[in-house]
This record gives structure tokens, sequence and C-alpha cells, in this order.
């Protein structure tokens, strides 16, 4: 989801086939097969509708208003079919008969990238319903757009900078409002 995110404006990470591939090989060491070639066109789009429906599902579990936030897929039903079958990609196991013996199988994928994706999508299903939906938030610092797992209690931020942020411009309210008030 957070392969969007802010500074001095809103950017995406995923601008090219080969940003993905990139993207792929470096956040999991399970998506290495993915390495094997650069995506199409088409998987690069289907990538980019895998995260905006996540993000869409976030802003829908956080009841996150931010319109910075918001996701071009239009609806939550949507979102959850995009999920849906962005996971059917995901190869499983079969039964087969080699031999006269019976033998697990597993069908060989059309795409490494494919496969990434649907593992990506059965990874965000599982937080999105699992015992990690509860601390799912949306990152309030000024300008950011990004989601995240609270880890802690009293975590309220992305990350350290986001707090910094925060906390600077809480300052700064504070400050001006007392020189506008005396």
């Amino acid at each position: 989801m957070n392969t969007i995110w802010a500074d001095t404006g809103v950017h995406d990470d995923f601008t090219t086939p080969a940003a993905l591939h990139d993207w792929l090989v470096t956040v999991d060491h399970r998506y290495a097969d993915a390495a094997a070639g650069d995506p199409s066109r088409d998987e690069l789009a289907e990538a980019k509708l895998l995260r905006d429906s996540l993000r869409r599902l976030a802003a829908f579990s956080t009841d996150d208003p931010r319109p910075a936030a918001q996701s071009p897929v239009d609806s939550v039903d949507d979102a959850v079919a995009a999920v849906n079958r962005a996971a059917t990609h995901l190869p499983h196991a079969q039964l087969v008969i080699r031999g006269g013996r019976l033998h697990r199988d597993r069908p060989t994928p059309t795409s490494p990238t494919r496969v990434a994706l649907a593992e990506l999508a059965h990874d965000s299903i599982d937080m999105l319903t699992g015992p990690s939906a509860t601390k799912l938030r949306a990152c309030h610092g000024p300008g950011c757009v990004l989601y995240f797992v609270r880890s802690h209690p009293r975590r309220e931020w992305c990350s350290e900078t986001c707090g910094n942020r925060a906390r600077a411009a809480r300052h700064y309210r504070r400050v001006r409002a007392k020189r506008f008030d005396s």
C-alpha cells in the first residue's frame, strides 16, 4: 500500500515495469523469482490496481477521511473483487499420478510477477482480517498518506519523521496562537 507516499507532493513508486520489478525483488526474498524478467505493462497495471484496492480497503478499515489518501478504486466492493482476482494467481498444490503413484505437483505459473502479487494479496487478506487488523492505522502526520500496523499502544505515526513533523506543527500552532492572543 505504501508505494504511494508524500513529501512535497504525492509520489508513486510504480512508474514503470522495471520499477515494479525492482520493488518486488527488494521487498521480500520470496519474490526473487520475479527477478527472472521485467513485468509487462499489464502486470504493472495489475500491481497498481492491487495497491490501490488495498489502500481503499485500508481507508475503509481505519475510517480514514483524508482526501490525499484516497484510492482511485471507486468502491469497497470493487477493491474486494480486485484483491480476490489477484489472489487467484497463486499456484496451488495438485495431486497427480506419475508412474502409477500419487505425487504432489505444483503447476508452473505463467508469470512470476503475478505469483508475487497473489502472495501479496493473500498476505493482505490475512492482515486486513486477522489479529493485526485492529492495529492498522492511517498516519495523520502532516501531508502523510501512509498506513501502518501499530506496534506499540502509544504509536501514532508511521515513522519518527512524521511524528517529528506533527510535533513541530503543533508547537508552531501554539506559538503562533500565543502571539496573536497577546
